[in-house]
Order: C-alpha cells, then sequence, then structure tokens
C-alpha cells in the first residue's frame, strides 16, 4: 500500500485510500487519481498510507444539541493522529427535534441512509459516529451496523440546568412543566417567557432521561460507546478527553476487527433492553432499538421485554420518572455505576469497543461510592422496569406505556372515550370550552402513527383541555398511535399497533365509547361487542395514506409499524438470526 502502489488481486484486503476505488475500469488509475485530487488538499504520501478513519460530523445551524460537534470533530481527529491513522471528516444529515417538519422521526431513516451510503462510498476503515439529539444516534447506529465496517458512537453530551426564580431546571421535562401551569393559568406570559430564557442553558441534548440522554445510555449498554460515554455534558473538558479516545479507540477497532456485527449481538441488545427498564429511559428507545437490531437480523419480543422488567426496578433517579438531571447522573458515576448494579442481570461476556467485556469493565470502573442518583436494586426509585407493554382489542399487536411516570390513581381506569380524528383535529377542539370532555375521560388521538401522520409524531402527549387544567386537572389517560417525547410524564398509552391509518381498532373508536386500561393486568380494552367492532370496520374501510413523489412516497409505501422499529422494510435483514429477550 504504500508509495502510492495499488491493491492487487490475492494481495491483503485494500485499506485506506485504496478502499472502495471509483469505478473507471482501471484500478490504478482510481488510486492515482485519488491521491492526486486529496493532495491537492495538502496531504502527503506518509499521510496517505495510514489507516483513514471517517468522523461523521452532524453539526449544523438547526441542531443546537450538536453546537459542540465540531469541538468534538478535532478532539477526535487529535485521537486518530495520536493513534497512527488518518482521520477524515465527512458532513451527514443532521436532524433536532424541534426543528424538523413534521417530525424528526419521518427523517431518521433517511439519515441512516445517508450515513450508511457515505460509509460505503467513501475509503475509511473505521468511522466515529458523533450524534446526540434524538433521532441522530439510532440513524447512524442503525445505518453504521448495515455499513459494516468498525464503528463507534460518541455522543454529544447534554446541556447544563439553569435557574428560575432560584429553581433549577431544565430541557426539557421541565418546558412541559412549565408550558402545563401556563395553559393552566398558573403562571403569566411574563413568566413563562422569563424560565424561557433558563430551560436550555448551554449547547448539548436534554438534560433529562429524554430520548436523547436515553440513546447515549443504550449506546454505552450496547458496548458501542466507550465506558463513561454516555454522560459527561457537552461543556465539559472530560466530554472532549472521551472524543479523544474515542478517536484513538476506532484505530484499535481495525486491528481488533471489531465490526459492529462483533458488538451489537443479541447479547448485548439485552443489556440494552435492561438498561432502558432500570434508567425509565424514554419510550422511544424500544422503537430505535428495534430499528437498529433489525438491522442485524435480530427481533425484539415486546412481551419478553414485558416480562424482564418484572425483575428489574427503575434505579436511575432522574427526571421524569426521579428528580435529578443528567449532570447528577455523570457526577454519580454515570453508566459504569448503574451496570455495577445491574451486574447480576447484564450478560458480562458481549463484547465492546474497547476489545474488552462489559465484566471486564465493570471491574475497571472500581467499587464506586456513595451517592443518592443510581440506587441499590433493593431500593429503587419504582419496583419495576419503566415500560409496560400492554395488549387487548383496542391494541391487538400491543401498546405501551411508561408506568414509572404515570399517575398511580390512572393506572386501573375505565372511562369515556373523548376522540379526535388526527392532529388538527386536535389542535382545533381540545381548548375549547365547549368540548364535552371531564376529568375521567380518556383522551384518544388516531392518525399519528408511522403512516398516518405520517412519520410518528410525539403527540401522544396530548394537552389538558385548558379548561380541565384551569380547574386543576394534572393527568389524564390518553391513547394514541403515536410516540411521546422521553421527557414527557403522564399516564400515556403510545404505539398502539395496528396504527389508525392502517386500519387498526383505532381506527373505529368513537366518543362515548368506555375503554379500560389496567396496567396490573397489561390490559387496553374497547368496550363494545366483537360484532359491533366488525360492523364500524365494515362501514368505514380505512384506505393506507400514500404519497406522490420523492420521499414521502417511499416513506408511505414502505415503513413499518412500530413493532418493527419504524424502519424501511427494504432495510431490515433478510434474515432474522435471533429473537430476544429470552426467557430466563
Amino acid at each position: 500500500m504504500s508509495n502510492g502502489k495499488p491493491h492487487k488481486p490475492g494481495m491483503t484486503p485494500p485499506q485506506g485510500m485504496h478502499k472502495g476505488l471509483t469505478n473507471y475500469g482501471d484500478l490504478d488509475f482510481s488510486v492515482f487519481l485519488r491521491r492526486a485530487f486529496i493532495k491537492g488538499a495538502g496531504y502527503t504520501d506518509d499521510a496517505l498510507d495510514r489507516l483513514v478513519i471517517g468522523i461523521a460530523n452532524t453539526s449544523s445551524a438547526y441542531n443546537p444539541c450538536h453546537g459542540n460537534a465540531d469541538q468534538l470533530v478535532e478532539a477526535v481527529k487529535r485521537g486518530v493522529m495520536l493513534a497512527g491513522g488518518l482521520p477524515m471528516e465527512f458532513p451527514t444529515i443532521s436532524i433536532h427535534e424541534s426543528f424538523a417538519q413534521p417530525t424528526s422521526m419521518y427523517v431518521r431513516n433517511l439519515m441512516s441512509m445517508d450515513t450508511e451510503e457515505m460509509i460505503r462510498a467513501q475509503p475509511m476503515d473505521a468511522v466515529v459516529l458523533i450524534g446526540g439529539c434524538d433521532k441522530t444516534v439510532p440513524a447512524q447506529l442503525m445505518g453504521g451496523a448495515s455499513a459494516g465496517v468498525p464503528a463507534i458512537s460518541l455522543v454529544t453530551g447534554s446541556m447544563l440546568t439553569g435557574s428560575h426564580r432560584s429553581e433549577r431546571v431544565g430541557a426539557c421535562t421541565d418546558c412541559r412543566r412549565f408550558w402545563a401551569k401556563y395553559r393552566a393559568e398558573e403562571i403569566d406570559a411574563e413568566e413563562v417567557s422569563s424560565v424561557n430564557n433558563q430551560l436550555v442553558a448551554s449547547v448539548g441534548t436534554c438534560s433529562v432521561m429524554g430520548t436523547a440522554s436515553t440513546m447515549a445510555c443504550l449506546a454505552e449498554a450496547l458496548g458501542i460507546m466507550l465506558p463513561g460515554g454516555a454522560s459527561p455534558p457537552a461543556v465539559t473538558a472530560e466530554r472532549i478527553r472521551i472524543a479523544e479516545r474515542t478517536g484513538a479507540t476506532a484505530v484499535q477497532m481495525i486491528k481488533h476487527g471489531l465490526t459492529p456485527d462483533k458488538i451489537l449481538t443479541g447479547k448485548a441488545f439485552e443489556n440494552a433492553l435492561r438498561v432502558l427498564l432500570a434508567i425509565g429511559g424514554s419510550t422511544n428507545g424500544i422503537i430505535h432499538l428495534t430499528a437498529i437490531a433489525g438491522r442485524l437480523g435480530i427481533e425484539i419480543d415486546l412481551d419478553q421485554l414485558d416480562a424482564m422488567g418484572e425483575e428489574t426496578p427503575v434505579l436511575v433517579d432522574l427526571k421524569p420518572s426521579g428528580q435529578h438531571y443528567m449532570e447528577d447522573f455523570n457526577k454519580a458515576g454515570g453508566m459504569p455505576a448503574l451496570l455495577r448494579e445491574l451486574k447480576p442481570l447484564l450478560h458480562l461476556d458481549a463484547m465492546t469497543v474497547t476489545g474488552r467485556t462489559p465484566g471486564e469493565e465493570i471491574e475497571r470502573s472500581g467499587a464506586g461510592f456513595k451517592q443518592e442518583v443510581v440506587r441499590q436494586l433493593v431500593a429503587p426509585i419504582y419496583p419495576r422496569g419503566g415500560i409496560a407493554v400492554l395488549h387487548g382489542n383496542l391494541a391487538p399487536g400491543g401498546a405501551i406505556i411508561k408506568q414509572s411516570a404515570a399517575d398511580v390513581k390512572l393506572m386501573e381506569h375505565e372511562g369515556r372515550a373523548v376522540v379526535f380524528e388526527n392532529i388538527q383535529d386536535m389542535a382545533q377542539r381540545i381548548d375549547d370550552d365547549a368540548l364535552d370532555v371531564n376529568a375521567d375521560d380518556v383522551l384518544v388521538l388516531k392518525n399519528i402513527g408511522p403512516k398516518g401522520a405520517p412519520g410518528m409524531p410525539e403527540a401522544g402527549y396530548l394537552p389538558i383541555p385548558k379548561k380541565l387544567g384551569r380547574a386543576g386537572v394534572k393527568d389524564m389517560v390518553r391513547i394514541s398511535d403515536g410516540r411521546m417525547s422521553g421527557t414527557a410524564a403522564g399516564t400515556i398509552v403510545l404505539h398502539v399497533m395496528p396504527e389508525a391509518a392502517i386500519g387498526g381498532t383505532l381506527a373505529y373508536v368513537q366518543s362515548g365509547d368506555r375503554i379500560r386500561l389496567s396496567i396490573s393486568r397489561r390490559e387496553l380494552t374497547l368496550l363494545i361487542s366483537e360484532e359491533e367492532l366488525a360492523r364500524r370496520a365494515h362501514a368505514h374501510h380505512v384506505e393506507p395514506p400514500t404519497g406522490e413523489r420523492g420521499y414521502h412516497k417511499l416513506f408511505l409505501e414502505r415503513v413499518t409499524q412500530a413493532d418493527q422499529g419504524v424502519d424501511f422494510d427494504f432495510l431490515r435483514a433478510p434474515q432474522f438470526v435471533a429473537k430476544i429477550p429470552r426467557a430466563r
């Protein structure tokens, strides 16, 4: 490979600038031309003879969660060069939850395709995936898993917390709390404007256990991130040091042949599901883990996940299930502290990007210290896993609820349905004082699933009707085929399958119907007869939506339901090799 000589058949597999040659029909000319052009950027032959580490830079003016990405890129480059590699930065799509219309989930699969194809198209022996905001980390892991070269995840880190009138606040559980107070007329426009200045105190991802923090923790649990890499805040020196070490580790991964399939195994996903339950993580984590696993031929069994929750309590005391923030989790020891506590429940013989097992990494992390954020198994903040799986005639394919963030008084509830046909219908009527609704009713929102919205937006967190908010109502049972932010709390049933837009039972619910929710029995039932349900289905035939052109057309034609990760069917593995979690 040295001195610019091209790779010949029969030699060891090509590396560095000899990988993935542009097809001109002449390999020697392909190498010659490539080196000529990159030398135009000031590279020498010595530099071009090194292993190449791609660095996916998702910096964007539209993505404040990635506001430190350029700084991380420089630190990764330093680590790569210290380890003897050649860093090559390249851009990909960047997605921010608050800046993506109709929802960031709609373009997650597009970002995964962009990431995969850029890894494939450009010469790199390994890749560092820099992400952070909700859908970027799963998109990168989906693309990286499919591309197959050694890959390591580096998150941008959480933001700092702010202070409002001496009260500590942070995005975005407190965003929702203060907005609910404003809607209920408990605070005025001046105060809600004032707190708005403090909720996002720095660049970085949400400071609670929302989807971004959840995915950071899950990436570390999967072993695809450096130990301790999930929790350091974005603006700290610790985050920069993690970035440098990530670059160096990427070089070592090539030497050890640590491709994603060797790390992202069934055992790794079981460890990640265990962590999802123990951190009171975002319900989005199920969809994203399912999508990543699906790229590798691994299927996630929701019922076994529910069974796993019976022996996996919530141990991390972070909002919205608890009281603390990601800064506190980091100071308490971060993921190593949690994994140390979960050790009896984990597969300790899986593999990580370091070339060591989780068991070895837990031992290397030390004995721990006294702190209040990561609880012991014998003293959890919630006695079972944060997420429960529901079944019944309203959700034949299943539904989920974040039970650790629900109101205990509503966990066994029967009420009258107040139905909204879509987001526009809800927006027009939810705050109308003439709306026929009371605190015991069940709010139902249809057509916000993968195809219905499209993109399964986080509208499942239906607002409390204003007239009830003014009366002091803080929570109601809410049901939809959509998602909610991991920062949200409430008695909210999500991911109802099949979705309304393809003729699921949800499509036929009418205002005035009775609905029963029982978390103890894992039940979600529409209290009408099978004959009446069949009559409604016959009278109201549902035609799935279609798109006219471009990505919209592709999305509606090929997107799967929540139980398959809302991925495109043609991106999932052609054959499935495992179903997890396995029964213990």
